[in-house]
């Protein structure tokens, strides 16, 4: 590991999501069914997402075929039971890809500090990070399956700074939602709510320059 000169340092570890920041969902064939069954795109997102259907895959208490049937019964009233099972089939089935230029940039930052991935995530995390060659990105994965809290519980963030080995107030906390990101703050660590791989690219820059 190459050492830089604290001195000024913003902070000394990164805990970094990975949805909408490194890894990206194609949901075109979704977006397709749901024209043809009559429903307006994102349909299926707002049904699987609501927190009585997320929250326990998420905190791994069902797996991603029990989330399926629960998104059936969510569709129901709406589409055939046929078609409501194709379109949850279909988002949970999405091919997912990752950003070369995120990843890029987080393998340099890591020559220099600790690495936490930090996501609201599926049992199936581990063999997802396998699949993009992504296993050996992180120093460490805290995943809200595995330990059963969710962002933006205060506890997720914990758990992140102690396996990091840094302090709260010195780690750099990288996440696409803004409530994630408060909470993250209001702990006292430096927020970065990500858009863009510009906005990683300044934030690291005292890191990815040396």
């Amino acid at each position: 590991m190459t050492v830089i000169n604290t001195c000024g340092r913003p902070f000394d570890a990164v805990l970094c999501d990975l949805d909408n920041v490194i890894r990206f969902y194609d949901l075109t064939r979704l977006a397709g069914l749901e024209q043809m069954a009559g429903l307006a795109e994102g349909t299926t997102t707002r049904v699987a997402y609501a927190p009585e259907i997320d929250l326990p895959l998420l905190l791994g208490k069902i797996s991603k075929e029990e989330w399926v049937e629960a998104i059936v019964l969510g569709l129901a009233g709406e589409i055939s039971e046929p078609q409501a099972r194709e379109l949850g089939t279909a988002l949970a089935e999405a091919p997912f890809w990752a950003d070369e230029v995120v990843v890029t940039m987080l393998r340099r930052m890591r020559e220099h500090m600790p690495l936490v991935l930090v996501t609201n995530a599926t049992l199936e995390l581990e063999s997802d990070l396998a699949s993009l060659g992504l296993s050996d990105l992180a120093d460490h994965v805290v995943s809200s399956a595995r330990v059963g809290v969710v962002k933006p519980d205060r506890e997720i963030y914990e758990i992140a700074a102690k396996r990091a080995e840094t302090d709260i107030e010195r780690c750099l906390f990288i996440d696409d939602r803004l409530e994630n990101i408060e909470a993250a703050v209001a702990l006292g660590m430096t927020g970065l709510h990500y858009r863009k791989p510009e906005d990683l690219q300044k934030a690291l820059s005292f890191a990815l320059d040396a």
